[in-house]
């Protein structure tokens, strides 16, 4: 059985865009993602759906690499190591990136 361990690697947040395309007001309560913190792990089957405490909006940009690893793949010349990748959440302004590694358990 495949399943994956996501960690969060970084938490960024670009004031320069948010200063130039986020609404004035949001602008004085926006800061880095609030749902993720540096470090965090979850252990996860591809076939279970989002994990508890996890951002749908994350799950839904990372979801593809859960499922490739979930189907055996694995991306090659993209990585160092075929079965690790990272990815990112698609807020343009805070996003989260994250190492995924595929772990094969009896």
């Amino acid at each position: 059985m495949i399943k994956c361990k996501i960690t969060v690697l970084q938490c960024t947040f670009n004031q320069e865009l948010v200063n130039q395309y986020v609404e004035k007001e949001r602008r004085k309560s926006l800061g880095p993602c609030e749902v993720f913190h540096e470090g965090q792990e979850f252990l996860v089957d591809p076939w279970s759906g989002l994990p508890q405490d996890f951002c749908p909006w994350a799950w839904d940009d990372i979801y593809k690499v859960i499922i490739a690893f979930g189907a055996n793949g694995n991306f090659g010349f993209w990585t160092e190591e075929g079965d690790t990748i990272i990815a990112c959440c698609t807020d343009a302004t805070r996003p989260v990136i994250f190492k995924i590694d595929k772990i094969e358990t009896p």
